[in-house]
């Protein structure tokens, strides 16, 4: 991997409006580089910051946009004296890449390393506190990028969407994953050949043939693509890289500290179980939220609260024993 780390940092006293259309002030838009593409994101430190301070690095859902439950989570983790940077893996939102809308979890494997990379190089950051946070299917890419990366001092996931052989056919059953798998090599196939990228739907309420079919997906997705916050677009050909994506083998990698947040109602429990186990580190916490809902971890405020909290305990624990 080439890490790129040169980066304009613009103070910003840019205003927008979250999930919950309560209004919030980002600190800072920069941009920063990975593998040659331009990526955006939204740097966020506390008030009165005295001192370097540790930064989390936040990837979010799958199909996700900055402005979604990464925003969440860093406006709340600043108020508690801690640097976030949401952003924008490529293909998405305001950051470079083509095809757009392409869901590709080895590329933001490697986005993550380099806003790793890009937040240990600015003034105020705690270089050697660095934590990257995974919500839903960026907890995937997040453990791989904790094994990986010795820069990486933790890692926490929360609500995640983790991938081994088990998990998929739970997920999608072996035939729908043969079926999506095929579709998806065809597709890149063709996009190699001719350039042309097939499309279908991100989420849809009852067409099984989209990235994220089902109500469940579509209740929550479809208020950002109404207002126009967030495109309903899934490239075919993405599912030729994450469904050969699995993160289980990098679990059983991981000797650093790590924190997981799961609920018995968030996606494929027995698949967040068997990751955490995998784990050798003796410095890993599992918070088991009982019937927390898999979608409150995005946007209900008293879930991100209260989870924020537990993500801000944990880390300032680990920082006073190490």
């Amino acid at each position: 991997m080439t890490l790129q780390v040169t980066a304009e940092t613009t103070i910003a006293a840019d205003t927008f409006f979250n999930s919950n259309n309560t209004e919030a002030t980002m600190n800072e838009r920069v941009t920063f580089a990975s593998e040659g593409e331009k990526l955006v994101g939204d740097l966020y430190r506390p008030e009165n910051m005295t001192g370097d301070v540790p930064v989390f690095v936040i990837l979010g859902p799958m199909t996700f946009q900055k402005e979604q439950a990464p925003t969440e989570y860093a406006m709340r983790l600043a108020q508690k004296g801690y640097a976030a940077l949401a952003f924008d893996t490529r293909y998405r939102g305001e950051s470079g890449g083509y095809p757009r809308a392409l869901e590709n979890t080895f590329h933001k494997v490697e986005d993550l390393r380099s806003a790793v990379e890009f937040v240990r190089n600015l003034d105020g950051i705690a270089s050697s506190s660095v934590y990257a946070l995974g919500i839903c299917q960026g907890s995937s890419a997040v453990i791989n990028a904790v094994a990986e990366d010795a820069n990486i001092k933790g890692g926490i996931t929360l609500a995640g969407h983790y991938r081994d052989k088990e998990g998929d056919l739970a997920w999608l059953t072996e035939e729908g994953y043969q079926a999506r798998l095929e579709k998806g090599l065809l597709a890149l196939e063709k996009f190699e050949k001719t350039g042309e990228v097939d499309y279908v739907a991100a989420v849809d309420k009852t067409d099984m043939n989209v990235g994220m079919p089902g109500e469940f997906v579509w209740d929550w997705y479809h208020v950002w693509a109404d207002k126009g916050l967030w495109e309903n677009q899934y490239a075919v050909m993405s599912d030729a890289a994450l469904l050969t994506f699995e993160s289980m083998s990098s679990a059983k990698k991981i000797n650093k500290p790590y924190l997981m947040i799961h609920s018995d109602y968030s996606f494929l429990p027995d698949a967040a179980k068997r990751h955490f186990d995998a784990m050798p580190s003796d410095q890993k916490t599992l918070l088991w939220e009982g019937e927390t809902s898999h979608l409150a971890y995005y946007d209900d405020e008293e879930i991100l609260d209260r989870s924020a909290t537990s993500i801000a305990d944990w880390v300032a624990k680990i920082e006073s024993e190490n």
